[in-house]
């Protein structure tokens, strides 16, 4: 696998780019040329989307009679799940709003929720009652409940193959689960503090840990062996990412920064700094070429992943930002906040382009779909804000009896 994705400019040649990609893929037979060439076409379209057009409002959900604690779309964007306070997961179509499934059988808050993607066909839930569920996308069917944490599950995450289930737990440990046959695979013991970020590399056969203890752990995933520990931050992590040809990690923690480390050694080569509170949420764009950062300060920033330099900082939001994305272009990113407000900004000026206003309260997450025209936001009810790394660890037990939750679809 390349370590540096070429970017297709909708003016260049698709024959020129499918030579020189036949030139250093030479596992590429003349037979597959033309499916290529057809994805090089089809990607060049993709990229040259003109994505100015402002985000109008779609519809509000009045999701679930407790809190929201996640939301996250399956590829296509034509479905996304959400949990609750309420102890379920709800399954929704997105175009019409109407509720698909009610996910039931934990007996406490479903905290961390995800599908399957790219396939869709499977749902996991994991549970402050220390347990993790699969479901069937489809049917609503329970296929297994794995047991074995001894504290809150707040992390996880399936593998690209759709295999693997990695769960992280306040126990201080992050396990894996068999999607098939549901056994535990593996326990990966090595934090001296809650795990509260999991992401697997997008080949499978490594996953990252972000702990309370100010480290993270990279993990061979077929021995469950500790490969590398990245220490060096001076709080908690707040989240943790490979990039996309799995070369960078990236980490960003309530220490104010984020550090740049390379996968094959676990050296940090860069410490990104800038902000002036906590950073609390960080991710790379798709190519890996750049680096969101968010912050309690008010402010996201975007570096460069080879340069190490801020590029823009984005600034107009008046309360802290918990969450960030890039838009699957790669031109935009979108931010969620205290304020009440979800923003989009042009990743090159660093303008706001819009305000997606409408909630009540503040903002924990946002999201968008793959093909970036649909976003999620949702909202957060008074005092129930348990969603950066702070908060969990003092939160667990909080519950309001009365409280109605809404999800603000958007469209463009």
């Amino acid at each position: 696998m390349s370590k540096n994705r070429p970017f297709l400019p909708c003016r260049t040649d698709p024959d020129e780019m499918l030579a020189a990609i036949r030139q250093s893929e030479p596992l590429i037979t003349e037979s597959q040329a033309a499916q290529v060439k057809h994805l090089i076409i089809r990607l060049q379209q993709k990229q040259g989307q003109q994505d100015h057009q402002r985000f109008s409002f779609s519809k509000e959900l009045k999701a679930h009679i407790l809190p929201l604690t996640n939301v996250a779309f399956d590829k296509s964007g034509s479905r996304f799940i959400t949990g609750s306070y309420d102890r379920t997961c709800k399954l929704w179509d997105t175009a019409s709003g109407t509720e698909l499934h009610t996910l039931e059988g934990h007996r406490n808050v479903v905290y961390a929720i995800a599908f399957n993607n790219p396939y869709g066909d499977k749902i996991a839930t994991g549970s402050f009652d220390k347990t993790c569920k699969l479901w069937c996308a489809k049917t609503g069917k329970c296929f297994h409940t794995y047991c074995g944490h001894v504290a809150e599950i707040v992390c996880l995450a399936f593998n690209t193959q759709s295999t693997l289930v990695a769960t992280g737990s306040m126990d201080n440990t992050a396990k894996l689960w068999d999607v098939e046959t549901g056994k535990e695979m593996a326990t990966l013991i090595g934090h001296t503090g809650e795990v509260l970020s999991l992401c697997f590399n997008s080949v499978g056969d490594q996953l990252l840990t972000g702990s309370f203890d100010h480290t993270v752990a990279v993990w061979d995933v077929a021995s469950g062996r500790c490969v590398h520990t990245l220490i060096g931050h001076r709080a908690e992590i707040s989240n943790a990412q490979f990039n996309w040809d799995c070369s960078l990690i990236v980490t960003g923690s309530m220490d104010k920064t984020c550090k740049l480390w390379e996968a094959a050694s676990g050296k940090c080569v860069a410490t990104l700094v800038g902000h002036k509170e906590e950073v609390l949420d960080v991710c790379f764009d798709l190519s890996g070429q750049l680096i969101a950062t968010a912050s309690a300060d008010g402010t996201a920033r975007v570096f460069s992943a080879n340069t190490h330099q801020c590029l823009v900082t984005l600034e107009g939001h008046e309360g802290e930002i918990s969450k960030i994305c890039f838009s699957p272009q790669g031109r935009r990113v979108l931010t969620a906040s205290s304020d009440k407000t979800a923003r989009l900004w042009d990743v090159q000026s660093g303008v706001c382009l819009q305000a997606l206003e409408g909630h009540t309260d503040e903002i924990f997450s946002c999201v968008f779909n793959y093909e970036g025209d649909t976003v999620i936001t949702g909202m957060c009810c008074p005092h129930t804000n348990t969603h950066t790394p702070r908060q969990i660890k003092y939160s667990l037990q909080q519950l309001l009896a009365s409280c109605y939750h809404f999800l603000i679809v958007h469209f463009r």
